[in-house]
């Protein structure tokens, strides 16, 4: 496989990835945790820290690649880059690594997120520092959190398009059924009831506690080097086929006021992009990892990447739809909302595992597998294939 003129279609490949546990409270620092993660997704892949020269991560991170690349003993880099938007930068990491890759700035590059959430403190609440435009608009007034923007949102949508409960029920379900079977998540040994669901406290109505990701100490990374290069490594490569970013005109935040339909999001943008730039269609997605802070989100992507029609994302749930053997099994480590929430990197490094065959919760004959991040903010999304 190679590049085609102008394209990043299955130029490179993801060949390592590696994780630490995830838990509420780790003793290890953010740097420690990344480091490891960095060093076994290496392991991975057979390759050597100091063969390393490209890296990308978040603006959020606080590991930045000059102290990770003294840390782990990378080689010169030649290639470095951050992605804004927290969870909407993901799969753009990946991406900017893919294209450094494609066009000979790099070799090889790690892309990696490291998080101490479950220990840290909880910003939210203090409107003295959450008072940036957009949000010095919104946050005196109550909107104090990203649940609080989600869940209007949510409400929107159930207004508009009939969704209910019962929907975002099936999303978290799905994710919570993937996560039983993974002794990796959070949510290993605690299956989910709709009763436990319908009697949950409420987090910002019309979002319970079942509606909101986890919060979670970990870190998480992946290797991506040259399809050709990748022959050679240790692990089966999965092909990066198609990548993209969006910001959509006018986007202003989560809530999206702007905008003629706040509910047409910035996955409706990276979509575009992203079967433009493949050989493949939503229908002929095996299996998805869908970014899912909040159950709401997960409606508004399969409508924004194609697999149903506008105002279709909440039927599309049902009927085990999301489940292994329905018409699109998602999340299937489980997802930000019973496996980790790290900004949604396990997303990646599940979609990779489902395309090497080695899933706890293996899709049977999984050729391609669909990689989203964050939606409500400019968001990112990935198309690998075996």
């Amino acid at each position: 496989m190679g590049a085609r003129s102008g394209t990043l279609k299955d130029a490179a490949a993801i060949v390592g990835i590696g994780q630490t546990r995830f838990a509420k409270h780790l003793p290890e620092t953010e740097k420690a945790l990344a480091c490891r993660a960095v060093l076994a997704a290496l392991a991975d892949a057979g390759l050597h820290p100091s063969q390393v020269d490209a890296f990308a991560s978040y603006t959020m991170e606080e590991t930045d690649e000059v102290e990770l690349a003294k840390a782990v003993g990378a080689g010169d880099a030649t290639f470095f880059s951050r992605v804004g938007y927290g969870g909407g930068g993901s799969c753009a990491t990946v991406a900017h690594l893919a294209a450094a890759i494609a066009t000979g700035q790099a070799s090889v590059g790690v892309a990696w997120r490291s998080r101490k959430r479950g220990s840290g403190p909880r910003p939210w609440t203090d409107t003295r520092t959450q008072l940036a435009v957009p949000a010095q608009w919104t946050r005196p007034y109550g909107l104090l959190r990203p649940v609080d923007e989600i869940g209007m949102l949510a409400r929107r949508y159930m207004h508009q398009y009939g969704a209910t409960r019962d929907h975002f029920f099936q999303v978290a379900l799905a994710c919570r059924n993937r996560a039983n079977q993974n002794p990796a998540a959070l949510m290993y040994d605690r299956p989910l009831t709709r009763e436990m669901y319908m009697t949950a406290r409420w987090i910002s109505e019309p979002l319970c506690l079942y509606d909101n990701c986890l919060e979670t100490d970990g870190a998480l990374a992946c290797v991506v080097v040259s399809a050709e290069r990748a022959r050679d490594c240790r692990q089966r490569p999965v092909y990066v086929h198609s990548a993209a970013q969006g910001l959509p005109a006018q986007h202003h935040g989560m809530v999206n006021y702007w905008t003629e339909d706040p509910l047409t999001g910035p996955a409706w943008t990276a979509a575009r992009n992203l079967w433009k730039g493949a050989d493949l269609g939503p229908e002929d997605v095996d299996v998805a990892q869908i970014y899912d802070a909040f159950t709401a989100l997960i409606p508004l992507s399969l409508e924004g990447y194609g697999f149903c029609g506008r105002g279709e994302g909440a039927a599309f749930t049902e009927g085990g739809a999301l489940e292994i053997g329905g018409l699109l099994p998602i999340n299937t480590s489980g997802g930000g909302l019973s496996e980790a929430y790290v900004h949604g990197f396990n997303l990646i490094t599940e979609g990779v595992r489902q395309l090497r065959g080695t899933s706890t919760a293996q899709v049977h004959g999984a050729a391609t597998c669909l990689v989203t991040a964050g939606e409500g903010v400019p968001t990112s999304a990935l198309l690998l294939r075996n």
